[in-house]
């Protein structure tokens, strides 16, 4: 038995365990997401049902009501955006200090990384392409 493998009393229920897990900050967001599609789909078929009874043509109606509930899906995005927290940094000590230039061969941007999960960690890519490593190997 592996590090990774998952213990249970009922190997066979592995795949079948839907249980929640507790609540995070993504479960929230979308808990908040789906209340406001609800919402914004009510206001849409109430501003319809509206418009459709004091006569407007319901080609219009049906076309106004759609570009509202698109520009207005797209502003809740746009802003939900901005109201979510910016994650929490890792904890101290899960980063390395480290001083490595790269640059990138096809344009010619230079980086300097300055912390990474490793001494050595895995080159960025830029243009497609790994970006070199330009760091003398006696400064490592």
């Amino acid at each position: 038995m592996t590090d990774f493998e998952p213990q249970t009393d009922f190997p066979e229920m592995i795949e079948a365990d839907e249980t929640p897990f507790g609540s995070t900050s993504r479960a929230r967001d979308l808990a908040v997401q789906k209340t406001r599609r609800r919402l914004l789909w009510v206001f849409v078929l109430a501003a319809t049902l509206i418009l459709l009874a004091f006569g407007q043509p319901w080609p219009r109606v049906l076309s106004a009501m759609a570009g509202m509930y698109l520009i207005l899906e797209m502003g809740f995005a746009v802003i939900g955006a901005f109201a979510r927290p910016v994650p929490e940094a890792p904890p101290p000590g899960e980063l390395r200090r480290v001083k490595l230039t790269y640059r990138c061969s096809t344009c010619g941007t230079e980086i300097r990384m300055t912390r990474a999960n490793d001494q050595m960690p895995e080159a960025p890519r830029h243009c497609a392409d790994e970006m070199e490593l330009t760091t003398p190997t006696e400064d490592l």
